[in-house]
């Protein structure tokens, strides 16, 4: 089967044994329907409940197979463990809540092969969340957009559609702190956005909390932009540039009114202060940007570790 898939679903799966027989009984329906050959592939991302028994089971059926990883790498180390596995030649992400309905991706396919797209995103239309969940993700949406110069208006959602040749050259990037709709944008020539429903959670608990959240930001600027170690350096020169200026006026007020209106060389202190501050933390700047380049080429640690992969024939 393996050699005439034509459509893969890859979807990452941290203690969602709640959601999993749902998303199962309504996955296989509408991917049976489609008219497509289609593989699932499930990443079993280190749960601590009944996530990976439940996903053995899934694998009585020929369609549906099991990657286990180790321990918890993050959603994103997950899916780029299933591209590594999968075979078909439109890949589409999804997530394991529900809050992304498989009845939609049949619209991915139609609206990729239509326009021949590289890349295919989603906007989540009538998003069911909190405020406090919307709020970062509209906030990681306006830093991706001026990041990547791609004007994606929802880079949150995990539904999206890519071509096999996207997939490929995203895994040979072996990065170990990425985001993925992100990195796509490098090697998808023709992109675009449709609208899709989004539904509340269907059981459990979200595994992206707030501070997850504000990783994912931290993984999109560093890996995609230099920005934090030139605001750094640039905040040094600023502040060299103040302290200069600090004592120029201090010398001139100096001159002009003797030496009790500068406080007897206490303000002259803080200016030379200042310009040493913004001195170091120019040579801080200066120096991150040689040791992220470094660090960026010489970190070989594994991105994920598979420990088994289960299908209808057993372990591979």
């Amino acid at each position: 089967m393996a050699d005439n898939v034509q459509v893969s679903i890859v979807i990452p799966v941290y203690n969602e044994e709640k959601n999993l027989p749902v998303l199962r009984d309504r996955l296989l329906p509408v991917m049976q329907g489609s008219g497509k050959s289609f593989e699932i592939i499930f990443i079993d991302d280190g749960s601590s409940d009944n996530s990976l028994v439940i996903l053995q089971e899934f694998t009585r059926n020929e369609h549906i197979k099991v990657v286990e990883l180790t321990r918890n790498y993050g959603q994103h180390a997950a899916i780029m463990a299933g591209f590594s596995v999968c075979c078909g030649n439109v890949v589409v992400t999804m997530d394991a809540d529900l809050q992304n309905p498989p009845e939609e991706i049949p619209k991915l396919i139609k609206v990729m092969e239509e326009g021949n797209y590289d890349v295919v995103g989603t906007i989540r239309k009538g998003r069911q969340d909190s405020f406090f969940r919307i709020l970062p993700s509209k906030i990681i949406n306006m830093v991706a957009r001026k990041i990547t110069g791609v004007g994606m208006h929802d880079w949150g959602c995990m539904l999206r559609a890519y071509r096999r040749e996207v997939v490929e050259r995203m895994i040979q990037c072996h990065e170990h702190a990425t985001f993925i709709p992100a990195l796509a944008t490098v090697f998808g020539k023709r992109i675009c956005e449709i609208e899709v429903n989004h539904e509340e959670r269907h059981g459990g608990k979200s595994n992206y909390p707030l501070r997850k959240l504000v990783n994912l930001q931290f993984d999109l600027v560093a890996s995609f932009s230099d920005f934090p170690i030139k605001l750094i350096m640039y905040g040094g020169i600023g502040l060299s540039f103040l302290g200069v200026c600090f004592g120029i006026v201090l010398a001139v007020a100096r001159l002009a009114y003797g030496a009790v209106w500068a406080a007897d060389g206490v303000f002259t202190l803080f200016a030379i202060l200042f310009v040493f501050v913004g001195l170091q933390f120019f040579a801080l700047g200066v120096l991150g940007e040689y040791i992220g380049r470094i660090y960026l080429e010489v970190r070989k640690r594994p991105e994920y570790v598979i420990e088994d992969i289960y299908s209808a024939k057993g372990k591979e």
